[in-house]
């Protein structure tokens, strides 16, 4: 056996600039080496183009409203100081307008309120003096009055006609079933048509209102 010798071998080894060039000329045309090739894959990372689809669908409006209100908001922040004081002052007067007409109405309400429950006043207080006036009137048809009665009684009628009160039923009128109440018909072969012949109580009305109907005697023709 012959004896190993270590500088003999280690002469023999191929130099490393050598072996260098040698992988270099084994490996593919055009190829690179994977300094990652190692390194296990990422199964949930996501691609970069999708990545980028996604950041732009987050870029994107999320609804027309959304977009109006932008839209609006800049077109405020795009008006002059004169602009805006303007639109201000359009959106004020409107604003007053409709408190105005509102106004209107509630005073239009009022007033009819008002004017009703001053109709119930009256009627109130000429229902309670009713009998007096009717023994006034029949007074005044059946007998002579003196003058200090004559003036009390002028007196009332122009207090009545102050506060709208109107006194109707005369004989001789057209009887109307509407105005009058008729206690009784008795014929007249005189008369071509229903006529008040007496009045037994005057009738009192407020405008259109009847308060009391004019209590009547009338006479209709013969059959």
């Amino acid at each position: 056996m012959a004896e190993f010798n270590k500088d003999d071998y280690l002469n023999d080894l191929p130099d490393v600039d050598d072996f260098a060039a040698d992988a270099a000329t084994s490996a593919p045309a055009g190829s690179a080496p994977d300094a990652d090739a190692s390194a296990p894959e990422d199964d949930t990372a996501a691609p970069a183009s999708e990545a980028a689809a996604a950041g732009d669908q987050a870029d994107a409006p999320a609804s027309d409203g959304s977009t109006a209100e932008g839209e609006s908001a800049e077109n405020e922040d795009t008006l002059t100081p004169l602009g805006k004081a303007k639109q201000e002052a359009a959106e004020y007067l409107e604003a007053l307008q409709r408190e105005r007409a509102e106004f209107i109405n509630y005073r239009n309400r009022a007033a009819k309120e008002q004017e009703r429950f001053r109709q119930h006043g009256i009627i109130d207080v000429l229902t309670a003096l009713l009998p007096a006036l009717d023994d006034i009137d029949r007074i005044r048809e059946h007998s002579e009055m003196d003058d200090s009665f004559k003036a009390v009684s002028a007196k009332i009628d122009k207090a009545f006609e102050k506060f709208g009160v109107e006194k109707f039923g005369e004989k001789g009128e057209e009887f109307d079933p509407t105005r009058h109440d008729a206690i009784l018909h008795k014929p007249d072969p005189t008369a071509d048509k229903e006529i008040v012949d007496t009045v037994v109580e005057a009738g009192y009305r407020i405008g259109d209102r009847v308060i009391r109907a004019a209590r009547v005697v009338v006479a209709s023709p013969q059959a």
